[in-house]
């Protein structure tokens, strides 16, 4: 005590603490079973109460369902036809220099080994791990693309889903619920803010919509309760970001980051932030200052909620059929069309006009990268007659004399005509004879949309082509077999083996 008899001011503050954690005891004793875990986190704070529309409650709660609800057929199959392509993307991706510069980034962080490296054998924390596999997912243009949003939701979900699961020793069916659900937050923010309207305030619509596509992924797995998944979706909403600065990044880099990296890490991030107790914003989605308003100028809030639980986005993404740029896809599939049907070839091709959409002619008019540049691709197509993994990625075929002869004669119009919201990528090629006969070709839906889909042996074909020069045949082929069976997989740490090299 002090001189006048009170306590000294050490004793006031160990008296104040004892009857605050006393207090919060009583409190707790009052609380249902989900409250009293929340009163043992959050001793300075209250949770409040709903009000209005509460699209982020509705939102955690089917979070929530989502994990314990079995998937459609229809889902169910597009699901492990998203995964294996993914591990396809990752898988080659991990030998390009993205996915090598990201593997090594990760390897000098060190951390806790709970998640493996795709095509390593060492294993990082599940954020690293997430970080890295998901650029080895975007090192190249193999990874799947939704027309409307787009959105590239399996280069961030898939590696979230898989670095949370492994930790967690999660089966093979919760991934496959995790998986869908990332793919629903990750195109359903976009509907909600107006894919257009992202664009054209100069933002990433990829990189706004991995990190939600990650957070719904990764918060499914650690299996989050209603008040943890508001609290996860705050922390990944306070992320979301991305520029669409990234068609001037000539390595390919930085967009393996943008794209997926950046958004699998943030995801992963959140969810494991609030695993460890940490608290934050119950209402993020709703109120002032919310998402929504903050990167919309016209948003639609119900969108995220539309449809869900019967509407799965990922039996809407297109999984590609060339590993290029998607603006791509269409006009290669238009061009070797009429390449089979009219017997082209260099020596009786006298012009090409490819027209596609005017927003793609930013994306793919005229890049570096062999594998969005789409004057460089249709030329390559015309000399070889296919367009493979190796070839589109080949930077010295652009300065190839025998392709550069054929590219002088491609030209990229941008076509209003094509800006069709029902078929955002479609493409027309119009190719001018030596004899003076004119021929062309309409792709409205190239092969791997959801209106021309492909089978699942197709998948397996890309899948093998891909991850065989990297794992060996064997490995790739079981590791094929396995996720054709993901469902029925107890541990999905059982794909470990078969995933490293």
């Amino acid at each position: 005590m002090d001189r006048d008899g009170d306590f000294t001011p050490a004793r006031r503050r160990l008296s104040r603490r004892r009857l605050l954690q006393s207090a919060g005891a009583l409190a707790a004793l009052s609380l249902g079973p989900l409250r009293v875990a929340i009163a043992a986190n959050e001793s300075t704070s209250t949770i409040p109460t709903p009000t209005g529309a509460d699209i982020t409650g509705r939102l955690a709660r089917y979070m929530v369902s989502a994990r314990d609800t079995p998937l459609p057929d229809a889902a169910m199959l597009a699901c492990k036809h998203r995964v294996l392509d993914t591990f396809g993307a990752m898988v080659s991706g991990s030998r390009m220099r993205p996915g090598m510069m990201a593997s090594k980034y990760v390897r000098g962080l060190g951390g806790e080994p709970q998640a493996s490296v795709i095509g390593s054998m060492f294993r990082t924390t599940t954020v690293n791990a997430a970080l890295a596999n998901a650029m080895c997912a975007h090192s190249d243009e193999t990874d799947d693309f939704e027309p409307v949003t787009k959105a590239h939701p399996g280069s961030s979900v898939v590696p979230s889903a898989l670095a949370v699961g492994e930790h967690e020793g999660q089966s093979g069916e919760a991934l496959l619920r995790a998986v869908a659900l990332g793919y629903d937050l990750s195109c359903r923010l976009l509907m909600a803010l107006g894919p257009d309207l992202v664009r054209g305030s100069h933002r990433s619509a990829e990189g706004t919509a991995s990190t939600f596509g990650s957070l719904g992924a990764a918060a499914s797995l650690a299996r989050l309760d209603e008040t943890r998944m508001r609290y996860a979706i705050s922390y990944s909403a306070q992320q979301v970001s991305g520029l669409w600065s990234w068609v001037k990044d000539k390595d390919h880099i930085e967009k393996a980051f943008d794209f997926a990296g950046m958004g699998a890490r943030n995801g992963v991030e959140a969810v494991g932030m609030v695993q460890s107790g940490m608290t934050g914003v119950f209402d993020v989605l709703d109120g002032t200052h919310n998402l929504f308003i903050a990167l919309s100028t016209n948003p639609q809030p119900e969108a995220m909620l539309d449809g869900l639980g019967s509407r799965f986005y990922v039996t809407e993404t297109a999984i590609k059929t060339f590993s290029v740029g998607y603006p791509i896809q269409s006009p290669l599939d238009a061009l070797l069309s009429l390449r089979k049907q009219y017997g082209l070839t260099p020596e009786n091709v006298h012009a090409i006009v490819v027209r596609i959409p005017p927003d793609a002619e930013g994306i793919v008019g005229d890049s570096a990268m062999p594998d969005v540049n789409c004057q460089h691709l249709v030329a390559l197509a015309l000399v070889k007659g296919a367009v493979s993994f190796r070839d589109s990625h080949d930077v010295a075929l652009m300065r190839d004399p025998a392709i550069l002869a054929q590219r002088a004669k491609v030209t990229v119009q941008p076509d209003q005509s094509l800006k069709d919201p029902a078929a955002p990528r479609g493409a027309k090629v119009e190719v001018t004879l030596t004899d003076g006969r004119t021929v062309e070709h309409y792709t409205r839906f190239p092969p791997g949309t959801k209106e021309n889909p492909l089978s699942t042996e197709a998948v397996n074909a890309k899948a093998r082509d891909l991850m065989t020069p990297v794992l060996g045949a064997a490995k790739t082929d079981k590791l094929i077999e396995t996720i054709n069976r993901l469902e029925t997989l107890k541990d999905i740490r059982q794909l470990r083996p078969l995933i490293t090299a």
